[in-house]
């Protein structure tokens, strides 16, 4: 009997810590795809381009949705967001933001 409770303890952790390790993934992806998409709305509007819709292709080339896009002067704002895990009942979407810009 006690062999059968830890084990289900042992199953119980295992699945908790597979669910952080893949939100983990994912916000990771979620940063990394913000990052990306602000330094190419940046580059665009630096080389007068519409910075918003640059940052909106890379969003969806790194698996991420544009949620926002801000333009202050060559400063391009970005906000993404990426599908979580939906495990054990985790239902959240992961969000992320970048900021890029001359120097």
């Amino acid at each position: 009997m006690l062999v059968l409770a830890l084990a289900g303890v042992l199953l119980l952790v295992g699945a908790a810590l597979g669910v952080v390790q893949a939100m983990v993934v994912a916000h990771r992806r979620a940063q990394s795809a913000a990052d990306l998409a602000a330094l190419a709305g940046a580059s665009a509007a630096a080389n007068g381009r519409p910075a918003c819709d640059s940052a909106r292709t890379v969003a969806l080339l790194n698996g991420a949705e544009l949620t926002g896009c801000a333009v202050t002067d060559r400063t391009v704002t970005v906000s993404v967001r990426v599908a979580g895990p939906h495990w054990l009942g985790q239902q959240a979407d992961l969000t992320a933001e970048a900021r890029a810009g001359p120097a």
